[in-house]
């Protein structure tokens, strides 16, 4: 989780917050993923094992909780990215990145829909999680150029463009399989020829 996420007004949360915190946003991940519009705002609180003015005092409304559940999934998948950075060679580490971001996608286009929706108020949340992700998609392409195996005249917002394409499609009946190969075209159009 972020840093914006252990803070309240520039202070750091206590342990007990913080994870009454993290309860509210895993279980506000789980209903807002089911797709679940039935679930009145109030009831996250018991969902979630906590009181209501906890809930309130976190998250005002549903849509600010929906805007943490956001932030979370981007810090997920930029940690994902650090981590195969500094786990595996370069290219390999941006290849394994952009299947891993098609089975996050497959696993969460639910979820990735119904906080679009919550969050058209929000726009700037959006932009700046979009931001962090091209930053970390950035990075591996960068480390993919250093050491000669990623062409260096493809922008990482091309391949951003490409995943979020990838993710626009998600209702097609062939998805799953179509994305695999789309992801296997960016890779052989990203690789440095000799």
């Amino acid at each position: 989780m972020s840093k914006r996420g252990m803070m309240v007004e520039g202070k750091p949360l206590r342990a007990d917050a913080r994870r009454n915190r993290d309860a509210l946003i895993s279980k506000g991940r789980e209903i807002f993923a089911a797709g679940d519009e039935s679930v009145r705002f109030d009831d996250f609180a018991n969902l979630a094992g906590v009181g209501t003015g906890t809930l309130y005092r976190h998250f005002p409304t549903r849509e600010s909780l929906a805007a943490a559940v956001y932030e979370a999934e981007v810090s997920t998948l930029c940690e994902l990215a650090r981590t195969l950075r500094n786990a595996l060679p370069a290219g390999e580490a941006l290849t394994t990145m952009l299947r891993r971001w098609v089975d996050h996608v497959d696993a969460d286009h639910t979820l990735a829909r119904r906080l679009a929706a919550l969050l058209t108020a929000a726009p700037d949340q959006m932009v700046r999680g979009g931001r962090e992700l091209e930053q970390a998609i950035a990075e591996l392409v960068a480390d993919g150029v250093g050491a000669g195996v990623v062409r260096d005249d493809v922008p990482a917002g091309a391949v951003m463009m490409a995943l979020h394409g990838i993710g626009a499609a998600h209702d097609r009946p062939e998805w799953r399989a179509e994305a695999d190969s789309v992801i296997t075209l960016i890779i052989d159009g990203l690789a440095r020829r000799p």
